[in-house]
């Protein structure tokens, strides 16, 4: 063996090699090309057929250089051959299952045909030799070749030329061409392994290596290998464009799902916002109520009662009680002011968002003792009447918080007016807390509850704070989300 052919094996057996290792790999991956199981087959015949073609060209060389070696080497290499040849008829007859035209998928019309061409090949075999011995190694080799090679790559060119047609009804133009060339080299492969050692057996006895080498003036393993590459390199490229379309899916699944959380939130947002706005009109018809029609009966009762009152001059115990009925008037009626106006204050929806707050600090937090600084930055401006409210609300339950839980007096709240966002900062220097720390029930609760009212609006309410330092509640509601 001359070093070209030696070349020629080498290059031979590594493209079905790197076929073997591209397959492996391609068949971890979930693979839109074919199934994983179609796919392993042929990754165990590319590596064992390339280990079995640089084992034959190692004991070709020897042999001319008159090397000795032991007769067992043969044998493994018919044993490698066999594997591989086995690997291949598994991914042929895989492969069949994922054709669509119904012929070359109907296993009685497979195996008749198979059988007929098996039995002129073995009876061309016992022909030859039923009276001299037969060279076992070459007889194996050429029926391996035969038996195995020929109907496993012919059958592979089949299926894979069926895929290809079905890749292009996809509108798969790339991956279609690919497959084709694919299909095209187990063509060219499976042709070439009807040239087999010379043989007394038909057809090997006229068409066989020695005598294309003789007819063309070089090795058939030259177009083995010209297939081989064609297979390797059109079967790489068709797994390179299979991870494109991998990709492609996984990023149209990323954004699908992107898509949907976002409508989910936007549907969220929206839930959040007619939640809260329903919360307040109910809590404006409870205030209309009872101002409009308790306070009108509480306050007829209290004229009742004066006029009582001045009946009974003459009846001290009489005048006792009635006083203390009026005190009770008085009481209930200032109750009521104060229940009214914590369910929709007036100031709000007369005069906004910066009189309500003042007035809130003024009724609620100076009667508790707590030193509250308001400031007020940018241009005043009237708000949506939610974002308004939602405002109020967060300012009440962080003021009512500070009066809880952080263990001082001193409070400061700001108020940012922007052009495309309004903030609102709440803050306080008492003894803080872990924000990390999980809140149990109803701990916790009143902060959930700023926080949807906020989202409800499209903001984001930030909570700072530390123990020792302090807490922060800041909230930025965009103006330009609500048509500012």
């Amino acid at each position: 063996m001359d070093q070209f052919t030696f070349l020629v094996f080498f290059i031979y057996g590594l493209a079905f090699f790197g076929m073997g290792i591209t397959m492996a790999l391609e068949s971890g991956r979930a693979p839109a090309l074919a199934q994983a199981r179609v796919l392993r087959p042929l990754a165990a015949f590319g590596l064992i057929h390339g280990t079995h073609e640089w084992l034959e060209s190692y004991l070709e060389q020897a042999e001319i250089i008159g090397t000795p070696l032991p007769g067992w080497l043969s044998w493994i290499r018919l044993a490698l051959l066999s594997l591989s040849y086995i690997a291949l008829l598994i991914f042929a007859y895989q492969s069949l299952s994922l054709a669509s035209w119904y012929p070359i998928r109907n296993p009685i019309f497979n195996l008749i045909l198979f059988g007929s061409y098996a039995l002129i090949i073995i009876g061309s075999a016992i022909l030859a030799y039923r009276i001299s011995p037969p060279p076992w190694p070459d007889l194996l080799d050429g029926l391996m070749r035969y038996l195995m090679a020929v109907p496993a790559a012919a059958y592979s060119a089949i299926s894979l030329h069926n895929q290809s047609w079905q890749a292009k009804q996809k509108n798969h133009i790339s991956l279609g061409h690919y497959l084709s060339w694919t299909a095209y080299g187990f063509g060219i492969y499976a042709v070439t392994h009807l040239f087999v050692r010379p043989l007394d057996m038909f057809p090997a006895h006229f068409l066989n290596a020695d005598a294309f080498l003789e007819f063309f003036g070089f090795p058939v393993q030259i177009i083995r290998t010209i297939a081989a590459i064609i297979i390797s390199v059109t079967l790489l490229r068709a797994s390179q464009f299979m991870e494109e379309e991998r990709k492609r899916q996984l990023f149209s699944a990323q954004q699908a799902r992107l898509e949907a959380l976002e409508q989910q939130e936007d549907i969220r947002r929206e839930l959040l916002r007619h939640i809260v706005q329903a919360q307040e009109d109910e809590r404006a018809r409870i205030a209309r109520e009872l101002h409009d029609e308790t306070s009108q009966t509480l306050t007829a009762f209290t004229l009742e009662l004066a006029t009582l009152r001045e009946l009974a001059k003459r009846k001290p115990q009489i005048q006792d009680t009635v006083a203390k009925l009026q005190d009770l008037s008085r009481q209930m009626s200032q109750g009521l002011y104060i229940m009214v106006h914590d369910l929709r204050p007036a100031h709000l929806d007369d005069l906004g968002l910066v009189p309500a707050i003042k007035s809130l600090l003024d009724s609620e937090c100076c009667p508790k003792g707590m030193d509250v600084t308001f400031e007020v930055n940018g241009t005043q401006k009237r708000l949506d009447a939610l974002i308004e409210i939602v405002l109020f609300r967060v300012t009440q339950e962080a003021l009512t918080n500070v009066t809880r839980h952080a263990g001082t007096n001193q409070a400061l709240v700001r108020l940012d007016y922007a052009l495309e966002a309004v903030t609102l900062g709440i803050v306080d220097t008492g003894k803080g807390f872990d924000p990390n720390e999980p809140l149990r029930p109803p701990r916790g609760w009143g902060l959930e509850g700023m926080r949807e009212r906020v989202e409800s609006v499209g903001g984001e309410l930030v909570l700072y704070s530390a123990p020792g330092r302090g807490t922060t509640v800041e909230v930025v509601i965009p103006l330009q989300e609500q048509g500012e």
